[in-house]
């Protein structure tokens, strides 16, 4: 069985990967994550996960490994909303958001040397009404600085959701059913026991 590496930085997706016990090792595989002219939300996050996925492979060098790429984003009528910018742009997205039904789409690829092999998850989550002050203490936790779309679902931001179509392990960053089955595509089984290291 081949060790699997995260080309991500994301703790997020680290906790999800051990939930389902996979035992893995983090890859830096920094790459450009700037959306294309006239790309999809769907065809973009699915871009960034192979790209990623990909960059892994390049920079471990080994033969026998496999990298797992993955890239969240948070759309709004078409509209990928990244990670906030700033106060101002964090502030913006929360109102825009607020008391709406927005789109998050989160895609895992899983390369190997010889192939690569990737899925898009699409959830729909709905937002209560956010009034200012509490998008105002909200900021003020910091927890928005660092998240696609300025909120965290597995987060304080729980408080804002009304209702999730959709999977909820694709909204925090790696939909679990789908990664569990590309895995074992590459015959990367779940439930190890040594997936605690």
């Amino acid at each position: 069985m081949s060790q699997l590496y995260l080309a991500s930085a994301s703790p997020r997706r680290r906790e999800l990967l051990l939930q389902i016990g996979v035992p893995h090792r983090r890859v830096d595989a920094p790459i450009d994550e700037s959306v294309l002219p006239g790309e999809t939300p769907a065809a973009y996050v699915e871009r960034l996960a192979r790209a990623k996925a990909a960059a892994g492979l390049a920079a471990l060098g080994l033969e026998d490994a496999c990298v797992l790429g993955a890239d969240t984003a948070v759309v709004l009528e078409g509209r990928i909303l990244g990670k906030p910018l700033d106060r101002a742009d964090g502030m913006a997205m929360l109102a825009a958001l607020s008391g709406r039904t927005h789109e998050v789409l989160t895609a895992v690829a899983v390369a190997d040397g010889a192939r690569c092999r990737a899925q898009v998850v699409s959830s729909r989550v709905h937002f209560r009404p956010i009034a200012a002050a509490e998008q105002q203490a909200y900021w003020n936790t910091g927890e928005p600085l660092d998240k696609a779309g300025g909120y965290a679902i597995q987060g304080l931001a729980a408080i804002f959701v009304d209702r999730l179509e959709g999977s909820y392990s694709a909204v925090v960053g790696l939909p679990l059913a789908e990664t569990a089955a590309l895995l074992g595509e590459f015959g990367i089984a779940c439930w190890q026991p040594e997936a605690s290291v």
